[in-house]
């Protein structure tokens, strides 16, 4: 039994081998009985579930709150094929960074910065560095925005708060990584049960639900602009370098059949995370076209201030303040993801790490410039999203180079369907954003 697998539980950037806590090795013990075939069914997979969720946060972020919310108002149910697909999308992208860590043992950025020429190391860490300062803008900014709107402090204090919070998460990571996983997932449990509530209340049209979820369409530029911020808010550049650092040296097979059946385990894992975020999207896009675009309000979803007053208007029974409440925990548990995402990233491409509290010091001064300025937030969490789809090749387009190689992936190498798919995926993003550059730019 021990030869499937050997050390470690807990993420390398976090806490080393030497480092892992009973309640770590008591997981890795139970991944060694469901690789032996001595655990079956749900607690089987048990033991592995925890990477995708971490992941999931970032689909779950306040950018998602702010484009979802814009598209409901503005275009009705029209837009939700577009969450669809886009969570379709990260399905398959975090399936593929997720298997590259499993079959490596290294995460992305040092596969890169193994097989890259220097110069475009080098650019690849600049751009990845400038897209998790977009994150964190957004990310920040929502968090301050919800102890905004739920207790009325000020935005500049209530986004110091939200460092303080965030200083409070990351610092779990002393207890082990699982303690970190739990806390992360619990905050997601929050989203996930406020909009339930929400889209329960706002009672949308189901038959108008399901053809905005199978038939895609577009209505102007601006559709299209907001389909683009949607899609940058779901597929998320820095989650994609994150992922594969998260499974890496998780649970690491011994053998090739070993790692095969550690890539089964984490597939569930990235289908139950990533379906439940594409729910929580398509509940917020639903909702606001229930709320407002069906009573003509639909510049409503682009100030967050202005949904929640309507929440709360229109559905009664505290309906704002459970979206304050879930806007708080998106902001504060995605800031957080974020964080590790960045130490991941520098220590990935060029071999440099700085300590975690720092690095969130650093990344919260754009925030609260942006802040301090009394730039709109909700515009600015628009206008990121947009901008970290642009970030979305550069990640993925290095992810599939590595995860086609059969030297590299041995047996975990992309099936030919896969491949496929993810041209598909990598080609219509690209085009896309050529599309929003020329709107932009020239038009």
């Amino acid at each position: 039994m021990a030869e499937l697998v050997k050390a470690v539980v807990s993420h390398p950037m976090v806490v080393g081998a030497e480092d892992a806590l009973p309640g770590e090795l008591r997981v890795l013990r139970a991944a060694e009985r469901s690789l032996n075939g001595e655990r079956r069914g749900l607690r089987a997979v048990l033991p592995f579930l925890g990477p995708a969720f971490i992941a999931a946060v970032a689909y779950v972020d306040p950018g998602n709150f702010a484009t979802n919310m814009a598209g409901g108002s503005q275009f009705g149910y029209m837009l939700l094929w577009v969450v669809l697909s886009a969570n379709l999308m990260a399905m398959l992208i975090q399936s593929m960074s997720a298997k590259l860590g499993i079959a490596t043992g290294r995460n992305l950025p040092e596969v890169c910065r193994d097989r890259f020429p220097r110069p475009v190391v080098f650019f690849l860490w600049i751009q990845a560095e400038l897209i998790a300062m977009a994150t964190d803008l957004a990310e920040f900014v929502g968090a301050a925005l919800g102890l905004n709107l739920l207790f009325g402090i000020p935005l500049f204090t209530a986004a110091l708060l939200t460092g303080v919070a965030a200083f409070g998460i990351l610092g779990l990571q002393a207890f082990g990584f699982r303690r970190l996983e739990a806390s992360i997932t619990v905050l997601v449990g929050v989203i996930v049960i406020a909009f339930g509530l929400e889209v329960l209340r706002a009672e949308p049209r189901w038959g108008s639900v399901a053809a905005g979820a199978l038939v895609p369409h577009f209505d102007g530029t601006e559709s299209v602009l907001l389909a683009a911020g949607i899609l940058g808010a779901t597929v998320m550049p820095h989650v994609i370098y994150l992922h594969s650092a998260l499974t890496q040296k998780r649970v690491v097979g011994a053998n090739p059949e070993a790692r095969r059946k550690i890539f089964h385990f984490e597939r569930v894992d990235v289908v139950i995370a990533m379906g439940i975020a594409g729910l929580i999207n398509m509940a917020m896009l639903a909702t606001a076209a229930a709320v407002f675009n069906s009573r003509g309000l639909f510049d409503v979803g682009s100030d967050l201030n202005k949904v929640f007053d309507g929440l709360e208007h229109y559905l009664g029974a505290r309906s704002g303040v459970i979206f304050g409440i879930a806007l708080l925990a998106s902001g504060i548990s995605s800031s957080s993801v974020g964080t590790l995402a960045g130490q991941v990233v520098m220590q990935g491409f060029i071999r440099r790490r700085i300590s975690v509290f720092l690095r969130r010091a650093i990344t919260m001064v754009p925030a609260l410039i942006v802040i301090a300025a009394n730039f709109d937030p909700s515009r600015a969490l628009v206008l990121s999203q947009v901008f970290l789809s642009f970030g979305i090749p550069f990640a993925m387009i290095p992810l599939l180079m590595f995860t086609r190689d059969k030297k590299l992936m041995g047996n975990l190498v992309n099936s030919r369907f896969t491949n496929y798919a993810a041209y598909g995926v990598a080609t219509l993003i690209i085009c896309l954003n050529v599309f929003l550059l020329y709107q932009t730019l020239l038009v």
